[in-house]
């Protein structure tokens, strides 16, 4: 069955808070005792034991290093973020059963695909294991049969009506071109996060032409707003900053033609336009 996009995004809003909101459960209940800290350690040789296990604490533990070391790329929960995949839904994470997986990418890195090596202690690795086994519980705990949406389940829309609507109606080449700022969109983004950056791009800069009372102007992209004060960064990354009574300012928000067209799409032209984009390489 096809899922509509505006279902899809709602999911996708209430299951990241959901899951963090389960892992602060499981972490008082212990879903994975016993209590014995295991006695070997990830740079050990030979085979690992089958009854090695990961306590509460260090879950938490892992927890405050994944945020340190991981969350930039992976997400604060082990979800996915903006250029690492989802380790809630890794076969790799699946298949680890004590470390003896995730540890040998974290000592070693995927430089291939832009991990690097983390130089960790084995206590270290090992509550970064704790954790992100703690994150797949928890999305495997959730009510249902689906953890979330598949890649696959985005692939229903019609690539060619959705390039018809991107250089027509749609209007999406007044301010993108597949060549030029969309090259390469695709590789960037897959799945459930191509089609959020494409209906509400969180990286999208606003842009400021700035004029003071003195008569100088100043171009950049906005680093800090509120109703006090306008502050930005111009191409040389020089920071300036005003009292929005000291200047005139002329916004740029290229998010808003987003939130705009939100409005306009139907159900198919979500599904088409993505599947033009999904073609971006």
């Amino acid at each position: 069955m096809r899922l509509r996009s505006r279902d899809i995004l709602l999911t996708a809003a209430v299951a990241a808070p959901a899951m963090l909101f389960t892992f602060s459960r499981m972490t008082a209940q212990a879903p994975r005792t016993p209590a014995q800290r295991p006695s070997w350690t990830v740079g050990s040789q030979g085979p690992l034991p089958e009854h090695a296990k990961f306590t509460p604490q260090q879950a938490e533990n892992g927890g405050a290093l994944f945020i340190q070391n991981c969350a930039f790329c992976h997400g604060k929960d082990a979800g996915g973020g903006e250029t690492g995949p989802d380790l809630t839904r890794s076969k790799l994470v699946t298949g680890d059963k004590n470390g003896e997986a995730i540890g040998a990418v974290i000592r070693n890195g995927r430089l291939d695909k832009g991990m690097p090596r983390f130089s960790l202690s084995d206590t270290e690795i090992l509550n970064l294991v704790a954790f992100i086994h703690a994150q797949q519980d928890a999305s495997l705990s959730q009510s249902g049969n689906r953890r979330g949406v598949d890649e696959s389940d985005l692939h229903t829309g019609n690539a060619e009506a959705g390039k018809k609507y991107f250089e027509g109606p749609g209007g999406c080449t007044q301010c993108h071109s597949a060549t030029g700022d969309l090259a390469g969109i695709a590789s960037k983004f897959s799945g459930l996060r191509l089609e959020m950056q494409m209906l509400y791009p969180r990286d999208a800069k606003t842009k400021a032409t700035v004029k003071t009372k003195s008569g100088q102007t100043f171009t950049g992209t906005v680093e800090y707003e509120d109703e006090f004060t306008l502050g930005i960064r111009d191409s040389s990354g020089i920071y300036r900053s005003w009292p929005m009574t000291a200047i005139t300012a002329k916004l740029d928000k290229p998010v808003e033609a987003h939130v705009t067209a939100m409005s306009k799409y139907t159900d198919d032209d979500i599904h088409n336009v993505l599947a033009y984009i999904q073609t971006l390489k």
